[in-house]
């Protein structure tokens, strides 16, 4: 949490009237090894888009991520074809 405050990954802002709050849930998981012990516990928060509002809470509904190792194979493959890059 103090490495997203220090980041700035988000600002808070007051609520208005007009805003909508989308809420979000914690999910908690117990990863086990095959033999039953555990092995590690996990955690993610979710938003819980089912309350958004088209127009109001979002514009898009998809968010591209492309992972380090693609990028690099995208620029060796157009680097060693000798195509531009932009």
């Amino acid at each position: 949490m103090d490495a997203l405050h220090a980041n700035h990954t988000w600002t808070l802002v007051p609520k208005t009237s007009d805003m909508n709050l989308v809420s979000s849930k914690w999910i908690f998981k117990v990863k086990t090894q095959s033999n039953g012990t555990i092995d590690k516990y996990k955690a993610r928060l979710v938003a819980r888009g089912f309350t958004q509002l088209p127009g109001l809470d979002y514009d898009e509904t998809f968010s591209l991520v492309v992972k380090p190792g693609t990028i690099r194979l995208i620029l060796s493959i157009g680097l060693s074809h000798r195509w531009l890059i932009r």
